[in-house]
């Protein structure tokens, strides 16, 4: 079970108002907890070992990160930030890793400040365990501020950019 699995598993629990999922896959077991009560959801994952091989003992300690992140009933990357100004979107970071704003060091920026964009447009990639995570606009605007400098690590639901919608 890869990460994006993983991760679209969280938003349909989140979604779908369950209190705990449990899931078991030949090396793998998941316990998703939403915390009605708790300020957060808790998310366990561990990864049960294989007779065998070293590939478990290899892949239990990349699966963790997983686990720390708490999975938000909200929708992955836009939330109204109410501290900042009202009219703008707060576009959020869907998973922990590292910030990237070009698709490659010689290559020009996804999205500039003042730059119009639509939904599904590219705004930047998340490296998470040597993986690329293209990061797509759900709404459309125009970008207002960059919020995190590049080649930066960037935390679950850490503010990536804010769009007016205008």
């Amino acid at each position: 079970m890869d990460l994006k699995e993983i991760q679209n598993l969280i938003k349909f629990v989140a979604k779908s108002g369950a209190s705990e999922v449990k899931l078991e896959m030949d090396d793998v077991k998941i316990t998703i907890r939403t915390g009605e009560d708790s300020k957060g959801e808790t998310t366990i994952l561990q990864q049960v070992p294989m007779m065998g091989s070293a590939m478990p003992q290899q892949a239990a300690p990349a699966a963790q990160p997983a686990a720390p992140a708490p999975a938000p009933a909200a929708p992955e990357t836009e939330k109204p930030k109410a501290d900042d100004s009202d009219k703008y979107i707060t576009v959020k970071s869907p998973i922990i890793g590292t910030f990237y704003r070009k698709p490659a060091p010689d290559k020009p920026t996804f999205v500039e400040v003042g730059a119009s964009i639509k939904e599904g447009d590219v705004l930047c990639v998340i490296e998470a365990m040597k993986l690329f995570n293209e990061i797509e606009s759900e709404v459309s605007g125009k970008i207002v501020k960059v919020l995190v400098d590049d080649s930066s690590p960037v935390e679950f639901d850490q503010p990536l950019f804010l769009v007016d919608p205008a």
